[in-house]
């Protein structure tokens, strides 16, 4: 086991406290709230001399990404981190950092998407390039924001794919918690000294990074990056494993809370988990078998895990912090029943829009989610989508 120390740190710190530890090549970036303090404090560890790292200022979002897949195709270990609009702006170039398989890491502070203007919290951005190419994972506080941090290096650079780690705007990002920190020294032994395989620098084996790509090859080579998202998986487990016999703290796919007996559970990522688990405590004295199945990685989405871990419950809530416009549901619900059904699973499934701009999730609204649960394991029949704590 390796020696933490235990301080106080806001989601943003944590992040930061993460990247200087992790001390990459290369950081561009370009403010935005809420995430503007992950790279402000990171700078101030530039300009102190406590990390070797070359900090690029840009003009936007967009030239922070294009930066950094330089960066990272030159071959150097290379981290950024945006929001909401920000996010947005790069969403042209984090197609190309997943299709040229370049580990950048990036600390994406989830806030809703304009307009209107919203700075709060919601997952809209992240949801919105879910299919880019990127390993999505959730953090629930900022432990997991800066445990996340230190284990995506290490998936990013196995798999050639690069990896957003997540935290909910000013609930984490500006929340204050006690956390464990590792020493300098043990961080830099978990993620290890980037040695890439091929990179633009190496003049002993020159390639081509960017090269026009017609009906010949793209078929095949997308291909390529679909397998590798699909092998991360294992990738994922197995870093979590190395990073728990260090450190003591256990991470996976997905975490479940008092799911052995449960009979109806929430589905639900993020923040709002911390505050589902108080609230089923709660109902459990009450007599009420509830349980919490929490995603930690959307990207891949663990669909035979997940699909295995509800398959004996009478009703699930999923939770979506996001909407999808009019589809069906909303997309962490969407692929939840598509899960389910592909492993000839037929179960009650309500959704929930919830949260949306920063709106409040109380512990009350919670309960009343696990109340429609009850009703409908008990064959009442309930809407299949419900926007929880909006003024119809």
């Amino acid at each position: 086991m390796v020696h933490s120390n235990i301080i106080a740190r806001t989601g943003n710190e944590a992040m930061a406290e993460a990247m200087r530890q992790i001390n990459p090549d290369v950081v561009a970036a370009y403010p935005i709230t809420p995430a503007t303090e992950v790279v402000q404090i990171f700078a101030g560890y530039v300009a102190d001399g406590l990390v070797s790292t070359e900090f690029v200022p840009v003009e936007s979002e967009h030239s922070a990404m294009s930066a950094c897949i330089g960066s990272a195709a030159a071959g150097g270990r290379t981290m950024t981190g945006t929001s909401s609009q920000g996010l947005a702006l790069m969403a042209e170039m984090l197609y190309i950092a997943a299709g040229l398989r370049l580990p950048i890491v990036m600390a994406d502070v989830n806030r809703a998407l304009s307009s209107p203007i919203n700075i709060h919290c919601d997952h809209s951005d992240t949801m919105m390039v879910k299919e880019a190419g990127w390993i999505q994972i959730f953090s629930e506080n900022a432990q997991e924001a800066y445990d996340n941090m230190v284990q995506a290096v290490r998936i990013a650079e196995k798999v050639k794919l690069p990896v957003v780690v997540t935290t909910d705007g000013f609930i984490i990002s500006h929340g204050m918690e006690r956390i464990e920190i590792m020493d300098d020294a043990d961080v830099k032994s978990f993620v290890g000294e980037y040695k890439p395989e091929n990179y633009l620098l190496n003049f002993d084996k020159l390639l081509t990074i960017g090269a026009l790509d017609l009906t010949d090859y793209y078929f095949e080579h997308k291909r390529q990056e679909v397998e590798a998202m699909k092998d991360s998986k294992a990738v994922i487990v197995d870093v979590a494993k190395d990073f728990s016999a260090r450190v003591g703290r256990s991470y996976g796919l997905f975490e479940k809370y008092r799911m052995d007996d449960a009979e109806v559970a929430m589905v639900a990522m993020g923040s709002t988990a911390g505050t589902a688990k108080v609230a089923i405590d709660e109902l459990r004295e009450k007599g009420v078998k509830a349980g919490l199945v929490k995603p930690r990685v959307f990207r891949p989405f663990p669909k035979e895990e997940l699909a295995d871990a509800l398959k004996n419950l009478k009703a699930i809530a999923v939770m979506d912090r996001s909407d999808s416009m009019n589809a069906q549901e909303g997309p962490l619900c969407l692929e939840i029943k598509a899960a389910l059904y592909d492993k000839g699973i037929n179960k009650t499934v309500l959704n929930y829009v919830y949260g949306l701009g920063g709106r409040e999730i109380r512990l009350d609204d919670i309960e009343t989610v696990f109340n429609d649960l009850t009703a409908a394991a008990k064959g009442k029949s309930m809407p299949k989508v419900t926007y929880l704590g909006v003024r119809e």
